[in-house]
């Protein structure tokens, strides 16, 4: 069964972690809500301080829930409480910009729904759909935090660091999460394989943006990501998971 072959239902929880992202919002808003598997979006402000908040109270839809943060405290601390507000049977996690495409969640959904899969991983680098050229050290460095993770793992993920992880909801609500910035991807990665969850990998676009275009990873945060590797993966007990019943 293919994507094609699956009937299109708002199964998906997308969780939206969105700071300064006045530029983008509106549209990437847009494109998710015109997905027909996106029945919820939870829109986590993270304490912006552009015109972001204001465009949000201007939306208006059934399905859209925006939760406003105080204060600035990370990618990882609005994906908690976008996590624990998500109320679907599968969730999905969405960058505010315009990097990733809500037209392949039908692909990422398709090795869950098909019973195959607990948690889909969408890897940018193991797809032959079409990709931004543009920083050669940056790759190096995504491809170096996955070789790492998967030493630690024992997983053979492609792309650690993307954005595009779809979950069964159960597998969020068995594994507490505690990074507040982007060692939240190492971090969900360590414990998912601790569980025992069946990990899948499908092929992705990306359509990357400089920094003057508003990236905001940077090295710091490859440092921080090393540690996190190391120490949740050190930490965290690992337990033999059966596959659920179908």
């Amino acid at each position: 069964m293919s994507s094609d072959q699956l009937s299109p239902s708002p199964l998906l929880s997308v969780v939206m972690p969105s700071f300064n992202e006045e530029s983008t919002i509106t549209e990437i808003v847009k494109r998710v809500l015109e997905s027909p598997w996106t029945g919820e979006l939870v829109i986590v402000d993270d304490g912006s301080t552009d015109g972001t908040r204001a465009l949000l109270s201007e939306m208006n839809d059934d399905r859209l829930v925006v939760i406003h943060q105080p204060e600035n405290r990370g990618k990882g601390a609005a994906l908690r409480t976008g996590f624990e507000t998500a109320s679907l049977a599968y969730v999905i996690v969405q960058d505010a910009d315009l990097e990733y495409n809500p037209e392949e969640y039908g692909n990422l959904l398709e090795p869950v729904l098909k019973g195959d899969a607990d948690v889909v991983y969408g890897s940018r680098f193991l797809t032959d759909k079409p990709h931004r050229v543009l920083f050669y050290w940056h790759s190096v460095g995504n491809r170096f935090l996955t070789l790492l993770s998967n030493m630690m793992t024992n997983l053979n993920l492609t792309d650690m660091e993307t954005c595009y992880k779809l979950f069964r909801a159960e597998v969020l609500d068995s594994i507490e999460l505690t990074e507040d910035r982007f060692g939240i991807e190492p971090e969900i990665t360590a414990k998912i394989a601790a569980g025992g969850w069946r990990v899948w990998e499908v092929g992705i676009s990306y359509a990357g943006r400089t920094f003057e275009e508003g990236k905001k990873i940077g090295w710091r945060d490859g440092f921080r990501a090393i540690w996190v590797i190391v120490r949740h993966n050190l930490t965290t007990h690992r337990t033999k998971r059966p596959a659920p019943a179908l």
